[in-house]
C-alpha cells in the first residue's frame, strides 16, 4: 500500500486543512455509491479512509513520519538497539563515559555492540536475529475493516442511534458524534480483522444524505417556508417542520417575502456543545389566476418606490 501522503495526492508538509480537503475531494469521486460497476473503486475508497485516519491524527501522523508505524497503521518492525525503525534513538545528552545521540547517559560502545550484536560466547542463538542482539518486532496487530454508514439528515442532525452490520455478521449500535457529517470517521475498537498482535479495528466513514427542504448551514438549518398572503398580511400562527418534529410559529402582521425567524436550538448538534438553529424564510405564496384577489385589490396599487434602493 503506498503511504498516505501519496494515497491522498498532499506533500508531507501539507496542513490539517489540506489533508481533509483532499480526503473529502477523493471521497465523493471514490464513492462507492457512484462507482457501482467499478470494484476497485471500492478498494481505492478505503485506502483513501486508511489514510486519512492516519494523517487526521495528529499522534499517528507523527509515528508514521517517524517510521514507527506503516500506511495501515499497524506497527513497523524496529532494528537494533532503542527500536522504532528512527535509528537509535535517546534523549541526546552526552555524560562522562556516555556517547551523545546513544540514549542512557552512561551507555558506551560495549554496551551498545553487545545490544546490537549479542553477548561474547551467545553464539549464533545469543539474539532473535542469529547474533543480533535487538529486539524481536512485536507481533502485529489484525488489519483495519473499513465499513460505510449512510445517515438520513434528520438522524444526523438529532444524533439518533445508528446499527451497522459487521464484517463477522454481528451488528453494533452507534452513537453519532456530535458535529457529523459526511466525511466523518468512527473508530470501532477490536472490531477489524484478528492477528497475532491483536485485532484490529472498524473504521466507519459517514455519508449524510441530503433532504428534500431542509439545508444545511454549518451547524445551523435553513427552511424555505411557504405563507399565504392573508398570512402573511394579517400574521398568524402556523405549524412548521423541525427535525425534531412540528411546532408552533407566530407569523407577524404585514411579513414579507425573505423575512427569516429564527428557531433556537433546532439545528445541528456542535462539537463546542448545545445544537445550532432553525433559520425559517418566509416565502409569499400567492395563487395563480385569481379572480377574488383580483376583485379585492380593485383599483388599489401600492405607492412606494420598493426598488429605489437597487438603483432602477
Amino acid at each position: 500500500m503506498a503511504d498516505p501522503y501519496s494515497t491522498l495526492g498532499v506533500a508531507k508538509s501539507a496542513s490539517d486543512a489540506e489533508i481533509k480537503s483532499a480526503y473529502r475531494k477523493l471521497a465523493k469521486e471514490l464513492h462507492p455509491d457512484k462507482n457501482k460497476d467499478n470494484p476497485k473503486a471500492s478498494e481505492k475508497f478505503s485506502e483513501v479512509a486508511r489514510a486519512y485516519d492516519i494523517l487526521s491524527d495528529k499522534t499517528k501522523r507523527a509515528q508514521f513520519d517517524r517510521g514507527e508505524i506503516d500506511a495501515e497503521g499497524n506497527p513497523a518492525m524496529p532494528f537494533g538497539y532503542g527500536g522504532g525503525g528512527g535509528g537509535f534513538r535517546g534523549d541526546q545528552r552526552s555524560g562522562p563515559g556516555g556517547f551523545s545521540g546513544f540514549g542512557n547517559e552512561n551507555s558506551d560502545f560495549g554496551d551498545i555492540f553487545e545490544g546490537l550484536f549479542g553477548r561474547s560466547g551467545g553464539g549464533a542463538g545469543a539474539g532473535p536475529f542469529g547474533g543480533f542482539g535487538g529486539r524481536n518486532a512485536p507481533p502485529q496487530k489484525g488489519a483495519n475493516v473499513a465499513y460505510r454508514l449512510s445517515v438520513s439528515f434528520i438522524d444526523a442532525a438529532t444524533q439518533a442511534p445508528q446499527r451497522i452490520a459487521l464484517a463477522d455478521g454481528g451488528t453494533i449500535d452507534l452513537k453519532l458524534p456530535a458535529g457529523v457529517e459526511t466525511g466523518t470517521q468512527m473508530r470501532l475498537a477490536g472490531k477489524g480483522q484478528a492477528g497475532p498482535g491483536g485485532t484490529g479495528d472498524g473504521i466507519v466513514t459517514i455519508t449524510v444524505k441530503d433532504h428534500p427542504f431542509y439545508i444545511r448551514e454549518g451547524a445551523n438549518i435553513r427552511l424555505d417556508l411557504p405563507v399565504t398572503l392573508d398570512e402573511a398580511v394579517k400574521g398568524a400562527k402556523i405549524k412548521v417542520p423541525t427535525v425534531d418534529g412540528p411546532v408552533m410559529l407566530s407569523i407577524p402582521a404585514g411579513s414579507t417575502s425573505g423575512k427569516v425567524m429564527r428557531l433556537k436550538g433546532k439545528g445541528f448538534s456542535q462539537k463546542s456543545g448545545g445544537r445550532g438553529d432553525q433559520l425559517v424564510r418566509l416565502m409569499v405564496d400567492l395563487p395563480a389566476d385569481d379572480d377574488a384577489l383580483v376583485a379585492l385589490l380593485g383599483e388599489w396599487t401600492d405607492p412606494r418606490d420598493v426598488r429605489a434602493d437597487l438603483g432602477v
